[in-house]
């Protein structure tokens, strides 16, 4: 009987063994599916200003999606865009409908114990913004305020955890929200300087502008967990293309300034 215990568990214990060494090294092998597949599924938040939009001709542009682009033709496959609002930017890719995202998405602490994120290859200011006839220096000025964000961004973590008396109205993309903005719905707005501009341009008469910086954050091309040889293959790619100067020339070509000091170092 004893015998027959320890037979049993141990079958059971090489089972187990052997799924847990299939199971990692098929999530190991992610950089290869992609090979073999010849394409990368790319998940893009598409709708935001500068980073990523439809151009004059209906065709995706912007900075992630030139960088996107790059990345794709440097690994020698077909970029697939899988077109995202920003909420569902992590459940993409936890999902696998997947394989990267490379969609302003900040680098935190937060996001950090779900998926795993390059170093940086952009970064993205978040700012507080409005009419110029409202005056509003910080957050405790937004205090009986109606304020609109996008859901699950770094805007709403920052807004919601520092302006308490506020009241946030959230919507599901950044154009809903300029669309929002624009329409008079709400006033004031957590978001980016490329959104502020979008908003400018098609509301000159609202005389809307930066009230004061929120905070800078580093941008990652995020991807699953447990995913050595795909994050060392993209870490080595955002390295080598900050080096060359090619993610800055996408930067600058979109955003009309150059990557801080800070990222560029990160390439050494």
């Amino acid at each position: 009987m004893k015998l027959k215990s320890f037979t049993t568990f141990a079958t059971q214990a090489c089972a187990a063994v052997l799924l847990g060494a299939m199971a990692h090294a098929a999530l190991a092998d992610q950089l290869d599916d992609i090979r073999k597949a010849g394409k990368i599924r790319v998940a893009i938040a598409m709708g935001t200003p500068l980073y990523s939009f439809a151009d004059a001709n209906l065709q995706p542009a912007g900075s992630d999606v030139d960088t996107a682009k790059l990345l794709a033709q440097d690994l020698g496959v077909k970029l697939d865009i899988v077109s995202v609002t920003n909420a569902a930017r992590v459940p993409t890719l936890q999902a696998n409908r997947a394989d990267i995202v490379v969609a302003d998405l900040s680098i935190t602490p937060e996001r950090a114990q779900v998926i795993d994120f390059s170093i940086p290859y952009a970064v993205i200011s978040i700012i507080v913004g409005g009419p110029k006839n409202i005056v509003i220096k910080g957050y405790d000025d937004l205090n009986g305020k109606r304020i609109g964000l996008t859901r699950a961004t770094v805007n709403d973590t920052l807004t919601t955890q520092n302006a308490k008396g506020a009241q946030i109205v959230r919507y599901e993309d950044d154009a809903t929200l300029i669309t929002s903005m624009v329409t008079g719905q709400v006033d004031i707005f957590s978001s980016t300087p490329s959104n502020l501009g979008e908003m400018q341009k098609r509301a000159p008469e609202k005389q809307l502008e930066l009230k004061f910086a929120q905070k800078e954050f580093d941008l990652g091309i995020a991807l699953n967990k447990n995913q050595p040889a795909l994050k060392a293959w993209i870490n080595n790619w955002v390295k080598t293309n900050l080096k060359n100067g090619k993610l800055n020339a996408i930067y600058k070509k979109y955003h009309g300034r150059d990557l801080p000091e800070s990222v560029i170092k990160g390439a050494a």
